[in-house]
């Protein structure tokens, strides 16, 4: 058995590969990559889990572990976000954190999101040194670290506090609601809202490690009771966050989901006119060219990335851009951390509505005639054996066009993504979490994309 760190940390099913005793190849595995880096003895460390199920013993065995390399541990004392666990590595200048989740996915995963020094995801040089030490054995700790309870949330609170217009969300009098899908945003988004004079509803304030029986996503499937409460009592927004708190979902007050790729280009677009920042703005390979489009109409320049926010996380450590987007509801912006963070994406939409005056559904409209409007989707095509025996052939291959749409140009930065020549693009890259070939498309028709994602479909089908 291989244990391989995909786009965002290490993954695997309860039982089956995700054991006691893999978990404690992992963290040992962590601990002399870090001592390797040049943490000694005494260096702090972050250990944290999210709601899932033996979340909490996961994390206290990998605190033992690490303790034992020498490490002062930091032992989260309740589940965490990821992006509070990458506040608290940076503000206790902590050698990184291990963070017991595997964020959005079906109940019966865990995974470990292994975090730097600088509280990014680890780059994929390190995981690729982590994953070669479980390979050869690596050794375990006999020094004497130690292990202190921690809460990170007081801190972090006051810091999204300090990045956020309150003042302004408040003087707007809007009335939300909040679903943590049973994760670790309880007692976060519902209480910083809550402690500046907001009103806010909780659904789902409890600890369930089944999730409902969905996966902690707050895409369309999971967010049904949300909108309800939205329409029923007429509210400004419905907010919502993953399990381990790192992704977003809005509902407008029409009941509309607002997707990532719209929320990315609209705050984008907010930021620069309410901040005066001029900095760049990144996207990953896979979400939408809107945020191009705004890039241009603001001035300000663009950056495309691979997927995996660890690259975007770069970008914000030099000061170089805004805010950094992707499809997949995660992003963050200049001065935060280099994570993303689904509950400061949902406070910054609240903000561009007290702000504005109006809705995000008009805010976009407003938006679509400065820039034109664009249709974005994803479908997943699962990773069979036949797929995956021709999948490296397949998409090597250089077609001149794809269901008699020409190519005007290959992007091979992360999967392949065809860019065609009436401005419409597609892109076909395998998951870093699941077993699946994920199929990206976009175009300015709503029918044309439907017509796009089938066309990948079928050209990845072709064998």
């Amino acid at each position: 058995m291989s244990i391989r760190f995909g786009t965002s940390g290490w993954r695997a099913i309860i039982a089956d590969q995700f054991t006691f005793s893999n978990v404690e190849l992992v963290t040992n595995a962590i601990c002399c990559s870090l001592k390797e880096s040049g943490f000694s003895e005494g260096s702090k460390l972050l250990v944290g889990n999210d709601t899932r199920f033996m979340g909490e013993q996961f994390a206290v065995m990998a605190a033992k572990i690490a303790a034992r390399h020498g490490f002062e541990v930091l032992l989260c004392s309740a589940p965490v976000p990821t992006p509070t666990l990458s506040h608290a590595i940076r503000s206790n200048k902590a050698a990184g954190g291990i963070n017991f989740t595997a964020s959005h996915n079906p109940l019966e995963y865990q995974g470990i999101k292994l975090s730097t020094a600088d509280g990014a995801p680890a780059l994929p040089e390190i995981t690729q040194r982590v994953e070669a030490l479980i390979i050869e054995g690596p050794k375990t700790g006999t020094a004497t670290g130690t292990i202190t309870d921690f809460d990170p949330r007081p801190a972090y609170l006051d810091d999204l506090a300090s990045k956020v217009r309150f003042d302004e969300i408040a003087k707007a009098s809007g009335k939300y609601a909040y679903d943590p899908l049973w994760g670790t945003g309880r007692g976060y988004l519902d209480k910083i809202l809550k402690d500046h004079g907001l009103s806010v509803e909780t659904l789902h304030d409890w600890r369930d490690v089944t999730f409902g029986g969905k996966s902690p996503e707050p895409g369309e499937a999971q967010l049904a009771e949300l909108k309800a409460k939205v329409l029923s009592e007429k509210l400004t927004l419905g907010l919502a966050t993953d399990g381990d708190g790192d992704r977003f979902g809005i509902i407008d007050s029409n009941g509309e989901i607002i997707s990532a790729n719209q929320l990315v280009a609209l705050l984008t677009d907010y930021l620069v006119e309410s901040r005066g920042w001029r900095q760049g703005v990144a996207r990953s390979v896979a979400t939408s060219h809107m945020v191009d489009r705004v890039a241009k109409d603001r001035g300000i320049k663009l950056y495309e990335t691979p997927v995996g926010f660890k690259f975007i996380g770069e970008l914000i450590n030099k000061d170089e851009i805004i805010l950094g987007g992707e499809e997949s509801a995660g992003l963050s912006i200049r001065g935060h951390y280099p994570e993303k963070d689904g509950l400061i994406a949902c406070l910054l939409a609240a903000e561009a509505v007290a702000v504005r005056g109006v809705s995000i559904t008009d805010q976009l409209n407003e938006l679509y005639g400065r820039i034109g409007k664009l249709e974005s989707g994803r479908i997943g095509v699962k990773l069979t054996d036949e797929i995956a025996a021709g999948l490296k052939e397949r998409l090597a291959r250089e077609p001149s066009d794809i269901g008699g749409r020409s190519i005007e140009s290959i992007n091979r930065m992360d999967g392949v993504k065809f860019i065609f020549a009436d401005g419409s693009w597609m892109l076909m890259r395998p998951s870093g979490t699941e077993p699946m070939v994920r199929i990206y498309a976009e175009s300015e028709d709503k029918a044309d994309l439907e017509s796009l994602l089938d066309q990948g479909k079928k050209y990845l089908l072709d064998q």
